[in-house]
């Protein structure tokens, strides 16, 4: 036991001792760590006070900048408003000028109104209408110079189109009547087809529906009717009796059936034919036997079927040549082919033949686009598409071409004397010449009432009573001549 005490005793002092020693060796390494502590901070506060310094520098340099500015603007706020009071000032006396002028307009008309004897609301009337006669006389100036300018671009271009479609069309031109005369081998067959008190000759009218001309032209009996399909079937019936040499009622009732099955078979052929000429498909089986029936209908001379292969060949190359697209060009074909499509139907369906026509289309299963083109051909219907108005166009180059059409002689005469009475009957005409078979119309006007304005309008007026009142083939050029003539005598 004191054992332990004393070796505890030792262990007390020796750490004692230790313990002292150690707090003399760490004293001076304490004082040396304190001194550099105290020297990071030293540095530190120094890096701060620089740092304050440089940002109070920099703030005292935007501070000068910020004065700058609100000088500036303080300036150009006060250039501003000096330019503001500037602009009132200008607005004042524009107002105060604007006022004067009233004023003096006022005094005007009011000094007007007192020498004339009239109301100041009469005289700004007249004012008014003398500034309106001025305003329309400067429209017509322009409206001049714009047709002059349209004119002169699209003109060449279009008589360019124009004549590339007709050129590459070769139709023969035709000469059908409304009567056929069939050739006999003697004056005694005339009595063969009058029959015993008429008979035969009645039975032949009541089957055929076409009525027998007998007169004294030697060896020859003339057929008439308006339907061209009948007419045709009572030629061949003719024919046939007459070749036959027997002719009673049942002999024609039997040639009658021949001819008109042989009709029908021409009819189907030429529709075929033409649908394969234009370029035309998938047709409805009752159009393609109404369009075969047009192979013995003519117009002006022109054969009809003929006239609408032509038409949609020139159509579909005036498509082609102003750039358009293959659906374009082909919708264009189809409606020029079936543009004269009702005149099948004009002898047993009253009307226009292009309502006829749009009518017929449409019924059998032809689009808007068609059926519209159909209608608009001749103007009953205002063209609403491109398909319609080169339908229009296609069927006045067909139609308009030398050679294409002609008409009886009185119709031809009453015609170009009723041409003659329309360009007459403008104010200012002193002589009128229908020229170029009646395409064309010079009217010679005096220049002492007619002016160059006046001029343009009576030709306009007389083009279009002439659209409104005649029918013709092609198109008639109305040329208004207007000529001041100068002349002295030398003695």
């Amino acid at each position: 036991m004191i054992a332990v005490v004393v070796v505890l005793a030792i262990l007390v002092v020796v750490l004692g001792g230790a313990l002292v020693h150690a707090r003399r060796a760490r004293g001076p390494a304490a004082a040396s760590v304190d001194g550099i502590r105290h020297d990071e901070r030293a540095i530190e506060l120094d890096a701060r006070e620089r740092a304050l310094a440089a940002r109070a520098a920099d703030v005292g340099g935007v501070r000068l900048d910020v004065g700058s500015a609100r000088r500036q603007l303080e300036a150009d706020q006060e250039q501003l408003t000096s330019a503001t009071a500037a602009l009132q000032g200008e607005r004042r006396e524009i107002a105060a000028a604007q006022a004067a002028v009233a004023q003096q307009r006022q005094q005007l008309l009011e000094e007007r109104a007192r020498l004339a004897g009239i109301t100041p609301a009469e005289a700004r009337a007249e004012v008014l209408a003398a500034v309106l006669a001025d305003t329309e006389r400067d429209a017509a100036l322009q409206a001049r110079r714009i047709e002059a300018d349209a004119v002169a671009t699209a003109e060449t271009r279009a008589r360019e189109v124009v004549a590339q479609a007709v050129q590459r069309v070769a139709t023969p031109a035709t000469g059908d009547l409304t009567v056929a005369s069939i050739a006999l081998p003697s004056e005694d067959y005339k009595g063969r087809i009058i029959g015993r008190e008429g008979r035969n000759i009645k039975a032949f009218e009541t089957v055929t529906g076409v009525d027998v001309v007998i007169d004294d032209a030697p060896g020859v009996v003339q057929l008439s009717c308006f339907d061209p399909v009948r007419r045709e079937i009572g030629r061949l019936t003719m024919e046939s009796l007459v070749a036959d040499g027997r002719i009673h009622p049942q002999r024609i009732e039997e040639a009658y059936a021949r001819s008109q099955g042989e009709v029908d078979e021409v009819c189907r052929r030429a529709a075929q034919d033409a649908l394969l000429a234009a370029g035309v498909g998938d047709l409805d089986p009752e159009l393609v036997r109404q369009l075969g029936t047009l192979r013995f209908r003519t117009s002006y001379g022109q054969n009809v079927l003929a006239h609408l292969v032509e038409s949609a060949a020139i159509a579909r190359t005036m498509a082609s040549e102003i750039g358009a697209s293959a659906e374009l060009v082909q919708l264009v074909t189809r409606c020029a082919f079936l543009h004269d499509i009702g005149k099948a139907l004009t002898h047993e369906t009253p009307g226009s033949h292009a309502l006829i026509g749009a009518d017929l289309a449409r019924s059998h299963g032809e689009s808007d686009a068609v059926a519209h083109a159909i209608e608009a051909h001749h103007n009953e219907v205002a063209p609403r598409t491109i398909e319609a108005v080169l339908t229009q166009a296609s069927d006045a180059c067909s139609g308009g071409r030398p050679g294409a059409r002609r008409e009886s002689a009185s119709a031809y005469t009453e015609r170009l004397q009723r041409i003659e009475e329309i360009a007459a009957a403008q104010p200012g005409v002193q002589k009128v010449f229908a020229v170029q078979a009646g395409h064309e119309v010079r009217v010679m006007v005096s220049p002492d009432e007619v002016d160059d304005l006046a001029a343009a309008q009576v030709a306009r007026t007389v083009a279009k009573q002439i659209e409104q009142e005649l029918t013709y083939p092609g198109q008639v050029r109305v040329t208004v001549i207007r000529e001041s003539r100068v002349s002295e005598i030398a003695h």
